[in-house]
């Protein structure tokens, strides 16, 4: 399965990490300088979760992310789960 959070579409997106060399002219130095570009990844804290749906009377099993997670805690399950269209 894809590392996609079925509530708010959060899913793997690409970066880059900076690789810095030198002491800060703050610090007594001549400066940082860029040395490197490195792509990477950058994945969603995704969870799998059975979500309790009271006006279902049934669990649900999703796979979303912990910033969902408040997303459903806030609004309820029920609310959350049909504006993303799971059930």
């Amino acid at each position: 399965m894809a590392r996609v959070c079925s509530i708010r579409g959060s899913r793997v997106r690409s970066g880059g990490k900076i690789n810095r060399s030198g002491l800060a002219k703050k610090k007594g130095g001549i400066g940082r300088h860029v040395t490197k570009v490195v792509k990477r990844k950058v994945a969603p804290n995704l969870q799998n979760k059975r979500i309790w749906v009271p006006e279902l009377g049934r669990w649900v099993r999703v796979k979303l992310s912990c910033r969902a997670l408040k997303t459903v805690n806030k609004n309820g399950a029920y609310v959350t789960l049909k504006k993303a269209g799971l059930i």
